[in-house]
């Protein structure tokens, strides 16, 4: 696919699966994806920050063969190179990572992600031309220790303000909490630890995405 397929198939997802394979109950990332697929999600982001390179390029190629046979995107966290040579459909940074420009000069076909934690960031990432924002963490969240700051949910609508890419929300998000998420506009949702510790993960996706969209189709009808 070229980026733009990408970018239109992004638009029909509603659960952002992401790996941890720490926080994931003895379960490895392969377990977590076949859940995925089970599950029915069309997208999974492969984040692993203590995996040697080389391992982690051999774990995004066996994400890509499963990826491709399921019709799902793969998104590769923070790893250009990687992304590229396991022919990924994106990639995903932080605000330390590899600026945009020259991610985009280097992998123009991939989708871009970039994580944004206020409007102000939001609205850099869209100006120079990312396909879509991550706002977060919205609750506290095992993925992030040690971070001070939690935006809580009523800050969405602020970020997202003015964005005309599609964005995800993201950060300690689980079923309890979802719902506080989806009314504040949110509709495409990126969760870890309320897959990865679930005793069903593949039930976990299911569940979480059946909310979702029925959250949504109940909004367009209120509308």
């Amino acid at each position: 696919m070229n980026r733009e397929a990408r970018k239109q198939k992004f638009l029909g997802i509603d659960l952002y699966p992401v790996t941890c394979e720490r926080l994931s109950a003895g379960r490895s990332d392969l377990d977590l994806l076949h859940a995925v697929v089970r599950g029915g999600a069309r997208i999974i982001q492969l984040r692993e920050k203590e995996l040697p390179a080389g391992e982690f390029y051999r774990r995004a190629l066996a994400f890509r063969k499963i990826t491709l046979e399921a019709g799902m995107l793969l998104i590769i966290n923070d790893h250009v190179d990687i992304a590229l040579a396991a022919d990924a459909d994106g990639v995903h940074l932080g605000q330390e990572d590899l600026p945009l420009s020259a991610a985009r000069r280097i992998a123009p076909e991939l989708l871009i992600g970039i994580s944004a934690h206020s409007h102000e960031q939001a609205q850099k990432a869209q100006a120079e031309g990312a396909d879509y924002v991550n706002i977060g963490p919205i609750f506290s969240t095992r993925t992030k220790e040690g971070a001070a700051q939690f935006l809580g949910p009523e800050a969405i609508p602020e970020v997202a303000e003015g964005l005309r890419i599609p964005y995800t929300v993201m950060g300690g998000i689980d079923d309890g909490n979802l719902e506080s998420v989806l009314r504040q506009g949110a509709r495409r949702i990126a969760v870890v630890t309320a897959i990865t510790r679930a005793a069903d993960m593949a039930g976990a996706v299911a569940t979480m995405r059946a909310k979702i969209n029925d959250f949504s189709r109940g909004a367009d009808v209120g509308r």
